[in-house]
């Protein structure tokens, strides 16, 4: 399709594009995952909200990623699935809802990183200075915590997206299962210094927050190490290995995404990643804590026994 329009309020996403023989069977896919998903991911949150026992600091900051789970995969499946019987040259979208899918998409992005920073500081302060934790995580340190982690995330993304909105467009098609700040940047006519200029500021950004991630665990490690208490050592560091994987499905499917958006031909294979960066962390997420995490398992077990002795 040649980019002949300019500015038009209307643009062309080619969505899932698959073979009529599996159209069903993908369809019946990705619908299964987005339920479990959102089943596993809701019920976590009503699980620590209603379980006492599970009202502490890491449990409380934890629930922003569920929930941030199921808000990254409503942004992206429900559209996705909508238009799957839909030829791709009838497959629609206003400029705005693909403004608002992107910033969806990219808040979920954000926000799953900064979620994951202040669990890494929770753990910081419980490991590293135990002594202290109960009066450093106060109700109140947790709330500006939250706040931080999601309005960091705002600012990053409502930037990100401004830069780009304001180019013209010669474009129309957006060659992405789903509307993101590469996708629509590619539909531009302009000069992209300032965005290239915001781009590498924000990937430096994000590599040196990488980096405070590592250096935080590198330094619970050391800690746990040269404690003689092997009980607790076990438990520190399971709940911090439960967390590193979280983080690294994230950024090894995230980081797959970015650099073959590079590489145009590549193009299946990077749509296969920006699919995996939804769909794999919001199943994989629920199903890590609640089998390394001790205390969600026995909460959970709790309120299935009661629920089976009840006539």
């Amino acid at each position: 399709m040649e980019n002949l329009t300019i500015n038009s309020p209307y643009l062309q996403l080619e969505g899932l594009v698959v073979p009529e023989q599996t159209l069903y069977p993908t369809f019946l896919f990705f619908l299964i995952f987005y339920l479990l998903i959102m089943v596993a991911n809701i019920g976590i949150i009503l699980l620590i909200t209603m379980e006492r026992s599970l009202h502490e600091p890491m449990y409380i900051l934890f629930c922003n990623l569920p929930f941030n789970d199921a808000f990254g995969n409503s942004v992206i499946v429900p559209r996705l699935l909508g238009d799957l019987f839909k030829p791709t040259s009838e497959r629609y979208i206003s400029y705005t809802e693909c403004v608002a899918q992107a910033f969806g998409f990219h808040m979920y992005v954000a926000a799953s990183h900064t979620v994951l920073m202040v669990m890494a500081f929770d753990r910081y302060v419980a490991i590293c200075n135990p002594l202290h934790y109960t009066t450093v995580m106060t109700t109140k340190m947790v709330a500006k915590l939250t706040a931080s982690a999601w309005g960091i995330a705002l600012v990053c993304v409502s930037i990100l997206l401004a830069l780009t909105i304001r180019l013209n467009r010669c474009g129309i098609f957006i060659e992405n299962p789903f509307c993101d700040n590469a996708s629509l940047f590619k539909l531009s006519c302009e000069n992209p210094y300032i965005n290239n200029v915001h781009g590498l500021i924000y990937t430096t950004s994000l590599l040196g927050s990488l980096g405070c991630i590592a250096l935080t665990y590198a330094k619970i490690t050391a800690v746990c190490i040269n404690r003689k208490n092997k009980t607790l050592n076990s438990k520190a560091l399971k709940t911090c290995s439960t967390h590193l994987t979280v983080y690294l499905i994230m950024w090894i499917s995230g980081f797959t995404m970015i650099i073959l958006h590079r590489f145009p031909g590549y193009a299946e294979y990077r749509k296969g990643a920006a699919l995996l960066f939804h769909v794999g962390p919001g199943i994989l997420n629920p199903v890590i804590y609640a089998l390394q995490t001790t205390e969600i398992r026995r909460a959970l077990l709790k309120i299935l026994c009661s629920k089976r002795v009840i006539p």
